[in-house]
Parts: C-alpha cells; sequence; structure tokens
C-alpha cells in the first residue's frame, strides 16, 4: 500500500468504529472532520479511492448483495448507491406507513405533550427541533420513531406512504454524532444539529407527518429531490420553502451521504407497530405505523 493509502487506512479505521465517534465528536473540530472525510468520499483517484473504499467495506459492516452495483468510482459513489430492482417491497396496503429507509430503531413511542426522548433520561422538545410552533402542535400526543442509519448501509430514503410534501425548512446546525454513546451524553443533540423538516400529508386525506432527516459528523450532506438543498443551505438559509411535490409510496425522496438519522413524527390516530422495538434492524418498506382510519 502507498504512504497515502496506509495514511487513508489508519483515519477511515478510526472513522468507522463507532466505539470511538464520540471522542472525536469531542477531539476534533467537527466540521472540519465532516469536510476531510467529504473529500476522501468525493475522490476517485486510485491512491485514495481504492484504500477508502475497502476500509469502509471492512469495518463498515457492508453488504453488497443487493446492490445496483459493486464497483465504486468514489467512496461517495458507494455510500449513495442505489439497490437492485425490487430489492425492496413497500406493502400496498394503504393502511400501512412503511419505513422510509433501511435502518436500526431508536427511541420511539408516544410524544408526551411535544416532550419526548432521544434515549431514556434524554428529553428534548418538539418546539426546540422544528422551527414553527404550529407545525410542533399539530403531533401533540402523537407518536414518534427514531431511525438510525449505519455507515455500511443503503442511504438512500423513500416515501413511507403515498405523500404530498408540503414544505421543507433546512436548518444549518452542529454536527454531532448520532450513535448511541452521543445521544446518551449530548443533551437535545437533534435539535442542535443540521436538519431538514420535510412536512407531508398522506394523499387524499388530511393526515399529516414529519420526516427529519438529521445530519453528524463526517455527513457531508442530505439531498432532496424535490428541492435543491445546497443552495437552500448556502443562499436561502433556514426559510421555510413551499413545495408540492407528490410521491408515490415507495419513491425516493432523496439520500445522505454518509449514515446518520431520520425522525418520524406522526399524528394521534396513528399506531406504531407492534414489530417496532429498539435496536431491532429494519428495512425500507417494512411496517412502521399503521393508520386507525384513512
Amino acid at each position: 500500500m502507498t504512504p497515502v493509502g496506509g495514511m487513508m487506512a489508519g483515519v477511515m479505521r478510526v472513522l468507522l468504529h463507532e466505539d470511538v465517534n464520540f471522542l472525536l465528536t469531542n477531539r476534533l473540530p467537527r466540521r472540519l472532520a465532516t469536510r476531510f472525510v467529504g473529500r476522501v468520499a468525493r475522490a476517485e483517484h486510485p491512491m485514495v479511492r481504492v484504500p477508502a473504499i475497502a476500509l469502509w467495506r471492512v469495518f463498515g459492516d457492508v453488504d453488497l448483495s443487493d446492490s445496483a452495483e459493486t464497483r465504486f468510482r468514489s467512496l461517495r459513489h458507494g455510500f449513495t448507491r442505489a439497490l437492485k430492482s425490487g430489492a425492496r417491497h413497500f406493502d400496498p396496503d394503504p393502511a400501512v406507513v412503511a419505513s422510509p429507509c433501511d435502518a436500526i430503531v431508536g427511541a420511539h413511542g408516544a410524544i408526551e405533550g411535544d416532550r419526548l426522548h432521544q434515549v431514556k433520561g434524554f428529553p428534548y422538545r418538539l418546539r426546540d427541533l422544528l422551527p414553527d410552533p404550529a407545525v410542533a402542535d399539530r403531533f401533540r400526543g402523537g407518536s414518534f420513531v427514531t431511525l438510525r442509519l449505519t455507515a455500511g448501509m443503503y442511504h438512500r430514503f423513500h416515501a413511507p406512504h403515498d405523500l404530498i410534501v408540503e414544505g421543507v425548512t433546512y436548518l444549518s446546525g452542529d454536527c454531532w454524532n448520532v450513535n448511541p454513546i452521543a445521544l446518551k451524553r449530548v443533551e437535545r443533540l437533534f435539535c442542535r444539529n443540521e436538519r431538514a423538516v420535510i412536512e407531508a400529508r398522506l394523499a387524499n386525506s388530511q393526515i399529516s407527518m414529519l420526516l427529519v432527516p438529521v445530519a453528524a459528523i463526517l455527513v457531508a450532506s442530505i439531498r432532496l429531490h424535490c428541492l435543491d438543498t445546497e443552495r437552500m443551505l448556502r443562499e436561502i438559509g433556514s426559510t421555510r420553502v413551499p413545495c408540492a411535490a407528490t410521491l408515490a409510496k415507495g419513491a425516493e425522496m432523496g439520500w445522505f451521504e454518509h449514515g446518520s438519522t431520520i425522525l418520524v413524527f406522526l399524528p394521534k390516530g396513528v399506531t406504531l407497530d407492534f414489530e417496532v422495538e429498539e435496536g431491532r434492524p429494519i428495512r425500507a418498506g417494512e411496517p412502521l405505523a399503521r393508520l386507525q382510519a384513512l
């Protein structure tokens, strides 16, 4: 291995181990680390690309058995890979709200007023997470699910139901790690990090739902098909941008350029599926919640 490859191997080996990620968020400038990994992920030169992808595959526990491609021109290309046609099945039952992504289920349950938790003992409030109190009020007494994507997972996310996306607010913020170690130590972490608040309504109904992709350390960006999120963050800032995108259940909504978290918020009248359990892996398309009535 070349000297550059050896250096990259050492860096990637550290960055891809979750048990040291919290130390990174304390000891390294998070923005600097994120920009560095973003550059590494985009690099197509073999001296950078080959060791980076090799170490990602080994230490990120990557499964490419259902990937449309297995050879990548950059680490970013691997992170944002598409799947083979039919690799994820979205339950067509209109009563089922599906998981928008492959993930590990984290904290979930009832929203008590506007209070919920990132892990036991670490509460936060919807009004601190969301920019508009009126939007937060729609989900008082509803339910929530935290979906954590790891580095090796499929990074694209999809419409969990037939949806109309009505608005997006992209909020600039910090980039704390969102792994379980950090969630147990950093209060109101999701409220501090960069995030996109996606306001949606289930098609042919007045049932609202929120999807909040949260960026984290080493996440180069969140991308959405319905809006130019790069321009939003660079030029528009945290202003809400109206939208009228109609998406069929299972349609691709966007992607992370590294693993992170999606928070799903549901109003009263939508019940979490009985199989949703903390620590359980879930795949895009599998049942996440059920509507009591449309």
